[in-house]
């Protein structure tokens, strides 16, 4: 199945002269009668939506506000000057707890509920925004940045969880990445708040405190809102989940709902099957039966076929999303344009935050319609040119040297027209990366059936996370060592073998309902089944 990326890109650029029926089975996974099309998700769902993706406003602020807070934190203010290793370690240790604490809330999200889990990050995002505000140490700094680490690998994992399993088919790419872009809202925030705060005495303390408020009225918010339909069903509320998935379905009659839930509880009876065939020889512990459910769920995401490929998705796509350099960018953007001489380099981060904003907002338009596999296909090559001019402009503005300290420079930097080429590159970068990379990643849980949906999604956003503090430790690092020229460049050849990895394994799944995904990569990377389908209005996904 791993040749058949080509293929299957060649099919997408002509109507099939067949339908042809790859996915559709015995067991009526795929209906091949003309269904009511929903036109727009109903009024609960686009509630349930924000209010979860205010989860995003957190998340991109606290993790965009660093970017100003570095620069604005005054010489006396965490008892000495921060160095470039202060600096790395502030801005990593997010990403550090972030990786601890996603595969844990994935457990968590199983055994509590996903509204559960963002209720807890809210708390967490609260004690660490209101820590880091009273600190007076770089320690203490990082400690308040850890709990916001919790919050944020919590909050990453959950929120597009708890809103695949909450959206119609036809817009769960949309509505997921609806908290895409209430988290680039939220950087642009924090660039907002850091530009205006940075000039005042202690303003960065108003900066990363501001973030508790958002954390506040979500939390209020979301005890009057349920839980997921099959979270429900899985915990047997079934009557619980029936008026959740009719709301939901508002516009539509009850057997829509019906329907749906038929899915799902089969599904469940599908996956139970499967485990016990599996899972047989793993001895039961009366004491602790949450670890033997522990032990079944890895045994079934790492020895099913199809779980496992779901998995190796998951995590290529996480990977790639922090391995091309976008948050180091993020993170240290404020830093950049300071070494690139522009007096107002808040202000100037300001544009790329922006752009991020913009360009999700475009692809929450398109995802549902173009694809994600197309749109990742066309995008990378765009964040590849932006890299690659990037690289290019920093040769021929001449620094920094390797014989030189990157922060030592700022003193030194004057403007130059090719620091203009450089933020230039880097929006282009920008561009391409929020339209696709930057919120289709986030669609992983869509490609997990129930049983390890939580665990895989938890898995995958660790990945993200662990790759995250690899790059935020190793950023400054290599731009002073390796040169910013080399750094870019490599970032650049991340993105050239993520791009041929997405050709070769990554189906298309717009359009696919949730409990359809174990047919799709059942027995392969269901490239070419999938771009079949999408060609063929009538092997179209249920809804669900």
């Amino acid at each position: 199945m791993l040749s058949d990326g080509s293929a299957a890109d060649a099919h997408l650029m002509r109507e099939p002269e067949s339908p042809r029926d790859s996915l559709e089975d015995s067991s009526d996974s795929f209906s091949t009668e003309e269904e009511w099309q929903p036109t727009a998700p109903s009024a609960f769902i686009w509630l349930l939506s924000c209010a979860a993706g205010i989860s995003g406003i957190l998340f991109g602020y606290d993790t965009g506000v660093i970017s100003s807070t570095l620069v604005s934190i005054g010489s006396t203010d965490l008892s000495h000057p921060l160095s470039t290793l202060d600096k790395s370690l502030i801005t990593s240790s997010t990403s550090l707890f972030a990786l601890i604490a996603s595969p844990l809330a994935g457990l968590l999200a199983d055994r509590r509920g996903r509204r559960f889990v963002i209720l807890a990050a809210d708390v967490l995002f609260i004690v660490g925004a209101l820590w880091q505000a009273f600190t007076g140490s770089v320690m203490g700094m990082i400690f308040g940045r850890s709990i916001i680490g919790l919050a944020v690998g919590a909050a990453s994992l959950v929120v597009p969880l708890y809103i695949s399993e909450l959206s119609p088919s036809e817009f769960r790419g949309m509505l997921v990445t609806l908290s895409i872009l209430f988290v680039t809202g939220g950087q642009v925030i924090a660039y907002v708040f850091g530009y205006a705060l940075a000039q005042r005495i202690h303003g960065w303390r108003w900066m990363v405190g501001l973030g508790a408020a958002p954390a506040v009225f979500q939390f209020c918010l979301l005890l009057l809102l349920p839980e997921t339909p099959r979270w429900l069903v899985k915990a047997s509320r079934e009557f619980e989940a029936r008026n959740i998935l009719r709301k939901v379905y508002a516009s539509e009659t009850n057997t829509t709902a019906e329907r749906i839930l038929t899915n799902i509880k089969r599904e469940i009876s599908e996956e139970e099957a499967t485990s016990k065939l599996i899972n047989p020889t793993i001895p039961g512990n009366d004491l602790w039966p949450w670890l033997t459910q522990l032990q079944h769920r890895l045994t079934e995401l790492l020895y099913v076929g199809g779980n496992r490929r779901a998995l190796t998705l998951g995590c290529m796509l996480q990977g790639l999303q922090q391995l091309c350099g976008f948050n180091s960018i993020m993170y240290f953007s404020a830093t950049i344009f300071s070494l690139l001489g522009f007096t107002s380099p808040i202000l100037t981060s300001l544009s790329v935050a922006v752009t991020n904003f913009i360009c999700t907002l475009i692809a929450l338009l398109i995802i549902d319609r173009v694809g994600r596999r197309a749109i990742l296909l066309r995008s990378i090559p765009v964040m590849i040119a932006g890299l690659v001019l990037c690289s290019i402009s920093y040769h021929f503005l001449g620094f920094p040297t390797k014989e030189m300290n990157v922060l030592e420079q700022v003193q030194s930097a004057s403007y130059s027209p090719w620091a203009t080429f450089i933020v230039v590159s880097i929006l282009v970068f920008v561009c391409g990366y929020a339209i696709g990379l930057g919120n289709i990643a986030w669609q992983q849980s869509e490609l997990f059936p129930l049983s390890v949906r939580s665990l895989g999604s938890g898995f995958a956003t660790a990945t993200n996370w662990g790759s995250n503090f690899v790059v935020g430790l190793t950023f400054l690092p290599l731009m002073e060592y390796l040169t910013p020229v080399w750094t870019f460049s490599l970032y650049a050849l991340v993105c050239l073998v993520g791009w041929f990895c997405v050709w070769r394994i990554y189906p298309e799944t717009k359009g696919l309902g949730l409990e359809d995904m174990r047919g799709l990569l059942k027995d392969g990377w269901g490239v070419k089944e999938s771009l079949n389908r999408a060609t063929t209005p009538h092997l179209r996904a249920r809804r669900g």
